[in-house]
């Protein structure tokens, strides 16, 4: 992500924090920096190194607390696999997941089909999708490149 998107996206955070009435602290701006930087899925702990190199003082659980409100917020995105960590996404667009089973990377993935998926009625469940996104899950070019060598993973 470019400087300018960043800058865009944490005065959007801004932004949101004054219309909730929410706290914009220093430690929670340098929390997104963080993942709008590290632009990769990173997960809690990789937030939190990247942090703690600038914020020696915070503490774990800031970082996932914080985390968690910036994805409640909609400032960035959660992305979660069965059995995994929680991965956390700077793009809040619509867009898709590839989920290797092996080693467990999270790719972009932008599908016009599956953006068009007719997201079906649940009212009568007392339920109301307000987003959606797809993960396909399998195995990542790499981890089946080491299977074919006989490497494990």
């Amino acid at each position: 992500m470019d400087d300018s998107s960043k800058r865009d996206r944490v005065q959007r955070y801004r932004q949101v924090c004054r219309e909730l009435g929410e706290r914009c602290t220093a430690q929670r701006l340098v929390i997104l920096e963080a993942v709008l930087e590290l632009d990769n899925h990173p997960t809690a702990d990789d937030v939190f190194i990247a942090v703690s190199t600038r914020l020696p003082t915070v503490a774990k659980p800031t970082v996932y607390r914080t985390l968690e409100h910036l994805a409640r917020v909609g400032v960035i995105t959660k992305a979660c696999h069965p059995g995994n960590v929680a991965r956390y996404d700077s793009r809040v667009d619509l867009h898709h997941h590839l989920v290797c089973l092996h080693c467990n990377q999270f790719v972009d993935f932008e599908n016009k089909t599956l953006d068009g998926l007719a997201i079906p009625d649940t009212s009568d469940m007392g339920f109301e999708v307000t987003d959606f996104r797809v993960q396909l899950r399998g195995i990542c070019r790499s981890c089946q490149a080491r299977a074919r060598e006989g490497g494990s993973k």
